[in-house]
């Protein structure tokens, strides 16, 4: 099986990067696109790693699109280029951004013992950052209410997950522009938290269950989900974790300030994986420091 067999997802946002041995699987957020992982792709390929990051069924399109599908959708999206993965590779990581890294979770709960280890970048249980607004912050209160569903529907505001100040100035344009494939959607639909909120109790029954090791990044200036949801991760989870808390940068961490120290964690997780077992597969380059 070639790259070219894997399932990247829908449209042509999804991406590989590298030909290692070793392959890491990439999700990216709600609302969000591939492209809000590409920077950790190319540190970890040229550290080695074969780098997958596809498209979640409804997203790069509009709102209508992604009201359309349900966190099954979004989670059958990435089982499918996982299943894909796993059968080019032997050695396998996990991870994502935001509620990438919810998926990766439910990823190791469905697949015990297939996975090498998760890489978990701002892990969003709940939306409780300093710039979320009060129907985000009470939003699982709201949802419970009759039409709450529809009282949920939020903007995206600066900064919008970024604290890099020329980045994030791109992203905005972007964002207003429509060009969804690139920076997302400018707004979340209750329709769409509902289903994040699902995902999240479906994960947060099994989290005791997943014994495969984690590393979990987050930042402690995060204006979209609190340290809190590292810390929860670090506590339920049934395997070991490693946990980060990164400074100057927000929720974006994978193209924040911050993204080369977010690859040189990462490498090091998986080489630290792989010594603990006693062999390193080939290519792993030990000078990944320098690559990001």
């Amino acid at each position: 099986m070639n790259a070219a067999e894997i399932d990247m997802g829908e449209g042509s946002a999804g991406f590989v990067l590298g030909s290692g041995e070793v392959a890491v699987l990439l999700i990216h957020g709600l609302t969000g696109t591939p492209t809000e992982l590409r920077r950790v792709a190319m540190g970890l390929a040229k550290a080695g790693c074969t780098v997958y990051v596809p498209t979640l069924a409804g997203h790069c399109g509009n709102n209508a699109d992604l009201q359309a599908t349900g966190w099954r959708d979004w989670y059958e999206s990435a089982r499918n280029t996982f299943v894909g993965v796993r059968r080019k590779h032997k050695h396998v990581f996990v991870g994502g951004l935001s509620m990438g890294a919810v998926l990766s979770m439910y990823l190791a709960a469905e697949h015990p013992g297939q996975i090498e280890g998760l890489l978990l970048y701002s892990t969003t249980l709940r939306y409780d950052g300093w710039n979320m607004p009060w129907v985000a912050k009470l939003s699982s209160l709201v949802m419970s209410i009759p039409y709450g569903v529809h009282l949920c529907r939020f903007n995206e505001k600066s900064p919008f997950g970024i604290k890099d100040e020329r980045l994030r100035a791109i992203v905005e344009r972007q964002m207003k522009a429509g060009e969804s494939s690139n920076a997302g959607l400018l707004t979340m639909s209750g329709v769409s938290v509902r289903e994040l909120h699902r995902l999240v109790a479906a994960v947060k029954k099994r989290m005791p269950q997943i014994t495969t090791q984690a590393l979990v990044l987050h930042s402690r200036e995060d204006d979209i989900t609190s340290v809190w949801n590292a810390d929860y991760v670090e506590r339920k989870l049934g395997g070991p974790v490693v946990k980060v808390l990164l400074d100057d940068c927000y929720h974006m961490i994978t193209v924040d300030l911050q993204y080369r120290r977010v690859v040189e964690l990462s490498a090091d997780f998986i080489q630290h994986r792989f010594m603990q077992q006693g062999y390193a597969p080939q290519p792993i380059r030990q000078d990944y420091r320098q690559l990001a």
